[in-house]
């Protein structure tokens, strides 16, 4: 078995290698998540067997994950998620749901596919912190469709994490309920101190913002305390720890409103060069790809089920979108098209799901990876047919 430390150095390098790649293929059209994951699977144990996921490279994988949710809930405009965009998004996955189950109910009296519940959720998942980095390389953050697709990504992120706590839960429905509710209390608890404390122009905060650009990296020190202590939070609660990542996400925004733009640059450079590539590659490693190669029927089925159950309604959803004062013309098909491909593009969720399925024993190891690796295709081929048939949106203004 590799130890520890080959592990990391294989990890290491996968990291490097993505991005050199990545930025080899003309006009970038193939998103260096996706080439994150391919090298984790070759390098992992069910192909080389170079590298493992021991509890060590496992912390780190779970900061990465963390990170990636942060990042993602950072970028989200509360008034654009409580205003037309945002109900438009949350009514879509509503629909989504129910679509889900509907399939996904009439394959499991066949018998085609088990563990229903878990399969249904992951169909409706948006995978917002994996484009998060496709949509800032490519400039579109800022644009109509980037922030048709924030919306649309951050319901597909929190509410399938919502579900999960109340269809997966072990508490049942009501308890779950109870939980969900007693989290949020304490996570919006925490999010009134950083208010109260530029409230009072404490010398506390001075303190806090003389130290960000020293070697203390006062700001930098305590976005990593607000996610370790959200996820400590959650732990308690024993929900999952993308919702308080997604949470933490949010009170950062809160703290910063108007964003800072010197802490944004540290939080990317740890984030995006340290500890997200290896949650990418560590996730690769966890695809069994004999598995994968011996039902290609099934990964076919499972892409196609994830376009339809979540981009289609996506996609049929944006013909009614008039913009946040309503007075906007509708998006184009080939705009509507670009949001939906986006929408439909998921994988770190669908891991969760699949890991809490089969830590369950609802769900087989080799159902789990073809559901992963489905998720993988997605990221490869959806952002990338996106990009080819869309064309830049202009900035909202």
């Amino acid at each position: 078995m590799p130890s520890v430390g080959a592990s990391l150095f294989w990890i290491a390098l996968c990291a490097v290698i993505a991005p050199l790649i990545a930025g080899l293929v003309t006009r970038r059209l193939v998103p260096e998540v996706v080439l994150l994951l391919v090298l984790g699977t070759i390098i992992g144990p069910y192909a080389l067997d170079l590298a493992v996921t021991g509890s060590e490279i496992g912390l780190l994988r779970e900061l990465g994950l963390g990170m990636l949710f942060l990042l993602a809930g950072y970028e989200i405009d509360t008034d654009e998620l409580t205003g037309r965009g945002g109900r438009r998004a949350l009514v879509t996955w509503v629909i989504c749901l129910a679509l889900a189950f509907a399939v996904i109910g009439l394959l499991g009296v066949t018998g085609a596919i088990n563990a229903e519940i878990a399969v249904a959720i992951a169909l409706t998942s948006t995978a917002l912190g994996t484009l998060l980095p496709i949509l800032k390389d490519s400039g579109m953050i800022a644009t109509r469709i980037g922030r048709t697709v924030l919306n649309h990504g951050a319901i597909g992120e929190l509410g399938p994490v919502v579900a999960m706590a109340v269809l997966l839960g072990s508490r049942g429905t009501i308890g779950s309920l109870i939980v969900l509710a007693g989290f949020a209390t304490a996570a919006v608890g925490v999010a009134f101190i950083p208010a109260r404390l530029q409230r009072e122009g404490s010398r506390l905060l001075t303190v806090i913002r003389l130290g960000s650009e020293t070697t203390a990296q006062t700001t930098v020190r305590l976005t990593i305390l607000l996610l370790v202590s959200l996820g400590a939070l959650a732990a308690l609660f024993e929900v999952d720890a993308i919702l308080a990542a997604f949470a933490a996400g949010f009170i950062l925004r809160r703290a910063f409103p108007g964003g800072d733009e010197r802490l944004e640059s540290k939080l990317d450079g740890l984030a995006f060069g340290l500890l997200i590539p290896v949650f990418f590659v560590t996730s690769g490693m966890a695809i069994d790809v004999s598995a994968v190669i011996a039902s290609p029927g099934v990964l076919v089925t499972f892409v196609v089920l994830i376009v339809l159950v979540r981009g289609l309604p996506v996609f049929l959803a944006e013909k009614f979108d008039r913009g946040p004062d309503g007075l906007a013309p509708p998006p184009t098909i080939r705009e509507r098209t670009q949001v939906a491909l986006y929408s439909a593009t998921a994988l770190p969720l669908i891991v969760a799901v699949t890991g809490v399925a089969v830590d369950a024993g609802q769900m087989t190891t080799e159902n789990a990876s073809i559901l992963v690796a489905a998720g993988a295709i997605t990221v490869l081929a959806l952002p990338t047919a996106a990009s080819l048939i869309g064309r830049k949106a202009a900035p909202v203004r």
